[in-house]
């Protein structure tokens, strides 16, 4: 149970639910799906039932002790003995393993062409795909995994900005309307020209601005002057005559209204106090009115209530006006919703054209490379890359073209391993021969019992360096193919890395050569 346990938590994939069957480039074998999430097993452990799960999916079913096992109850094959799944007598099922690691798969992500085995797409590929899709957890859209970090910072309608002047944090969407009432929010005065001065500063500015303009402090009694605030002094210096005659006015006005008779009068909707022999200008009859009195309040009301009516229009138009707006906004934004999907339709059944053209063009890359009577060369150039790559763990193992017996043959390919695997990994070259799933199987004699020679060729046609092996009718290698491919089978210690060091005669121009040869005695 303590092994159990450790090997369950100690992995990397405890964490990991099933691989999505989607990446399966063939269909799903029933012993491949885990009983518990319905996906292709990960990381598997058998039951001692004989069930299998994923490691994750078992660590969550048996977190609180021994419970049944629901998979045999389904079949009617339940026992209390057998059909319990328990922490302790798991084990992982390294064979079913083996099988999963070497089906074919493609990549699920709408775009991507990347197919391998599924080893491969576990190590090298889930989780760095730049078709990857993930959600933003701020504006809930799903993006592209290589554009997350362009999205959160430019793109996103609802990601968090602060304010450059006042630092407060506010949405993108409000971050504008924000700069209109912003009090740290830079303004440059019109009158001066001076800029950066705070929108909470402005109003101290204005009054102090010596461009500013402002009306005279005698407006009040009829002055109408407008001048500049450095020159208000100035103005009054030289206005004094008329300031003085202004208030003159104003007094003969009040002295007017209080000895003599004299009666009320409209003047420019003002209620304003006229004598019967005096006509003062409007801006004395304006002061008169602040010191002796106005209409009565029936006519302030009257007023009131004609501006309200203004006010009442003025706010019906501009709703109707809204209204229409809103409606146009509306069409607009169906015109552009039904663009996008027709062009995201577009991009859809272009990836589609992609996807075809690159299926085609490796069939035809197959058909150009294709033999028909056991004898295949293959030419393997850019070996110092290869080579690196493999080192580097980024693709540490390659696949032939496929080559056949005959016609309607048997049909088989070569995998290498450029820095070896198993007990030839980083000292020697790696070579396997795969037997292949081909459309003629039904017809041909199984298992697979033809001697293969594997061949490293000297390019100076000297000593070339040859292996050869008769299969083991016994192995699973070399039964009839049930998937893309069977487990690959060969020399893990084909040839000596050193070999191929130095002005080396099995590697010119960064090429090397390998020939398979498979005798068709008795086919």
């Amino acid at each position: 149970c303590g092994m159990a346990r450790l090997s369950l938590t100690s992995s990397v994939d405890s964490i990991l639910l099933g691989i999505p069957r989607q990446v399966l480039s063939v269909s799903m074998e029933p012993k491949y799906q885990c009983q518990q999430c319905k996906e292709v097993l990960r990381k598997p452990f058998q039951a001692q039932c004989g069930h299998r799960f994923c490691v994750s999916c078992f660590k969550q079913l048996t977190s609180c002790g021994p419970i049944p096992c629901e998979a045999c109850r389904a079949e009617g094959i339940f026992e209390v003995d057998l059909s319990m799944l328990n922490f302790c007598e798991a084990f992982p099922d390294n064979a079913a393993r083996r099988e999963i690691d070497s089906l074919p798969a493609k990549c699920p992500n709408e775009g991507c062409s990347w197919t391998g085995t599924l080893k491969d797409y576990e190590v090298q590929h889930e989780g760095r795909c730049e078709f990857e899709r993930v959600k933003c957890e701020a504006c809930q859209m799903f993006i592209l995994l290589t554009d997350k970090d362009r999205h959160n910072e430019r793109e996103c309608e609802a990601r968090t900005l602060n304010c450059k002047y006042c630092k407060v944090s506010f949405s993108f969407k409000d971050i504008k309307a924000h700069d209109e009432i912003c009090q740290k929010f830079p303004i440059q005065c019109k009158d001066c020209g001076k800029k950066k001065i705070p929108r909470e500063k402005f109003p101290e500015h204005s009054k102090s601005c010596a461009k500013s303009k402002s009306a005279c402090q005698f407006s009040e009694i009829g002055c109408r002057a407008v001048v500049d605030n450095g020159k208000q002094h100035e103005h009054e210096q030289t206005s004094i005559t008329e300031h003085l005659r202004l208030m003159l006015a104003v007094l003969s006005s009040v002295r007017l209204h209080s000895d003599g008779p004299g009666e009320w009068q409209e003047d420019s909707g003002l209620g304003l106090y006229r004598g019967p022999e005096d006509a003062a200008p409007p801006g004395v009859h304006a002061a008169a009115h602040n010191v002796a009195g106005g209409p009565s309040v029936q006519q302030k009301m009257t007023a009131l209530e004609n501006i309200v009516c203004v006010l009442n229009r003025e706010v019906e138009r501009t709703a109707l006006r809204l209204e229409a707006l809103t409606r146009q906004h509306q069409l607009d934004q169906e015109k552009i919703e039904n663009l996008s999907n027709k062009v995201r339709q577009l991009e859809r059944t272009l990836t589609m054209r992609d996807l075809q053209l690159a299926e085609s063009e490796q069939a035809l890359r197959e058909l150009q490379f294709c033999t028909y009577d056991g004898v295949f060369v293959w030419k393997i150039s850019d070996f110092s890359r290869r080579r690196q790559d493999a080192l580097a763990g980024r693709s540490p193992a390659m696949f032939s073209p496929a080559f056949y017996s005959s016609k309607y043959g048997y049909k088989m390919c070569l995998r290498l391993y450029l820095n070896g695997d198993g007990t030839g990994r980083g000292t020697h070259l790696s070579l396997f021969f795969v037997v292949m799933r081909g459309k003629y199987d039904a017809l041909l004699k199984w298992p697979f019992s033809q001697k293969v020679t594997l061949m490293l060729l000297d390019q100076n046609n000297r000593e070339h360096i040859i292996d050869a092996f008769r299969p083991d009718i016994s192995s699973t290698s070399f039964q009839r193919p049930i998937s893309e491919m069977n487990i690959a089978s060969g020399c893990p210690l084909f040839c000596p890395l050193a070999k191929l060091a130095g002005k080396s005669s099995y590697l010119r121009d960064d090429t090397i050569f390998i020939k398979a040869i498979v005798d068709l005695t008795g086919l």
